[in-house]
């Protein structure tokens, strides 16, 4: 970095008296390194990287690659050709896509693979109108809703789903990053209408499945073979099924709304007696 993008990084810097804010601008207007970001906030370089993941659920070079990332995909739907769109992202060649970490931000299915490889995942115990409830993250969203009243029986599901991820337990009322997803979980489980982000981590099929569920208006419920059918494949009502039973979201991806084709209401991972609730609760509103 020359002189002159040095002192314009400083004038921007002064720009916001929040430090955290002020790096997360000077990202998205240039790529500093770390040592530069630290300098032009005032901060210490391990301070800032902690302070960052902490807020923003990135650390400051993932967040360049997210961004870089964001800049590629628009570039190619506007219509660009694959390598002008690479340059204008800043990658300069198709091997630095994956060189600079952009492959873990959703380039490549490897980060689907079985155990959550490569995740960090924040997690939390709630309560909710439902009891108890783990509500775990990755940078991207909500990627565990698990019920049930014995906290050291959710602490193993999480284990038991993500064996190789990173996982990291978190005070929910006090973690910059998760509070606000905790708080659209919380309302989702009340049967308030929350936009909740997620990040469903499973197969290509799962994962159409699950967005499928995601479409099914509150009140109305499908067959397996409905959701089947919508996704051009009307052979597969076992596959949605299992589906459905491998679905790690509970509420926020209503599984609960899927029943069986004549009427009765089929399997469900959190007990039949709570998938009669929540429809119940969803018809009567």
């Amino acid at each position: 970095m020359n002189d002159a993008a040095r002192h314009d990084l400083s004038n921007r810097a002064s720009l916001d008296r929040d430090p955290l804010d002020r790096a997360r601008a000077l990202l998205d207007a240039g790529e500093p390194t770390l040592a530069e970001l630290a300098a032009a906030v005032g901060l210490s370089a391990s301070h800032l990287q902690r302070r960052f993941r902490a807020r923003f659920g990135l650390s400051p070079a993932e967040y360049l690659a997210q961004r870089r990332l964001g800049a590629l995909k628009s570039g190619l739907k506007a219509g660009r050709d694959v390598s002008a769109a690479l340059y204008d992202a800043g990658y300069g060649s198709p091997s630095r896509v994956y060189e600079t970490g952009a492959a873990k931000l959703g380039m490549t299915p490897a980060r689907y693979r079985a155990g959550g490889d490569g995740e960090d995942i924040r997690w939390s115990i709630v309560d909710t109108a439902l009891g108890p409830a783990l509500v775990a993250a990755t940078a991207r969203g909500i990627c565990m809703v698990e019920l049930g009243a014995d906290a050291d029986a959710l602490e193993r599901t999480l284990q038991t789903e993500f064996p190789r991820a990173q996982r990291q337990r978190v005070d929910a009322g006090r973690d910059e990053f998760l509070a606000p997803r905790v708080r659209a979980v919380a309302d989702a489980l009340a049967g308030k209408r929350a936009k909740v982000p997620v990040d469903l981590i499973g197969t290509a099929f799962q994962k159409r499945v699950w967005d499928a569920l995601m479409k099914i208006p509150p009140g109305e419920t499908r067959s397996y073979a409905d959701v089947a059918a919508a996704l051009d494949a009307p052979k597969a009502a076992r596959a949605v099924a299992s589906a459905c039973a491998h679905n790690r979201v509970a509420i926020v991806v209503p599984c609960h709304r899927v029943i069986r084709g004549d009427g009765s209401p089929g399997g469900y991972r959190w007990g039949l007696d709570l998938k009669r609730r929540l429809l119940g609760r969803e018809r009567a509103a």
